[in-house]
Formats: C-alpha cells, sequence, structure tokens
C-alpha cells in the first residue's frame, strides 16, 4: 500500500535533517532504498507542508519490522495505527514534526 502523508512543522530547517535521518535508519532497517520522496515544501500560517509518498515496499517492511509496536499504537483502523506508531517513532529521534494521511492506495 502506498501512503499519501502530509507532513506538518513548524521548523522544517531544523527538523528536515532529523526527518531524513531517521527515515534512512529506517530504510537501512529495511533494506530498502529511495523508500519515500516528497515534494518542495509550501509555507502558510507560520506552519510549513510537506507531501510525502511512502512506498508500498517501504510501507509493509516497516510494519512487519515494528509489528508489536504497530499492533500497540492508538488508531482502530491499520493505516491509524502505522501513522501514531511513525510519528512516535520520529518524535522519539527527536523530530517535532505531525504526519496526516492523506491517501492510501
Amino acid at each position: 500500500m502506498t501512503y499519501y502523508i502530509q507532513i506538518s512543522t513548524i521548523d522544517w530547517q531544523n527538523d528536515r535533517p532529523l526527518f531524513e535521518d531517521t527515515m534512512s535508519t529506517l530504510e537501512k532497517l529495511c533494506d530498502i532504498k529511495n523508500g519515500y520522496m516528497f515534494n518542495e515544501p509550501v509555507s502558510k500560517f507560520g506552519w510549513t507542508f510537506i507531501d510525502m509518498v511512502m512506498k508500498a515496499d517501504f510501507h509493509m517492511s516497516l510494519e512487519q519490522e515494528f509489528a508489536d509496536q504497530v499492533a500497540k499504537s492508538k488508531g482502530s483502523k491499520p493505516e491509524e495505527k502505522f501513522m501514531t506508531f511513525l510519528t512516535n517513532y520520529l518524535e522519539n529521534n527527536g523530530c517535532k514534526i505531525k504526519l496526516k494521511l492523506m491517501q492510501s492506495n
């Protein structure tokens, strides 16, 4: 399943390196290259919004690698649990961003 995710932050300049380092670590854990991509940031009302595509192989590998943590995450639907897990994982690694699932297919 490919996830289309919106990243929101008030400090993309500082959050971007933390985000990319954390995602790179996750890609290495899952033996995935180029598991995600994002477009140019758009700033509004003091926030920066970035649209990201998480590729299906990366998403599925993360779900397998962190199955227990995803299962214990808040949410009633699998995609909600995954988004909660990913947000918490990023926050635990110092990246203070918000993630919102825009679409999944």
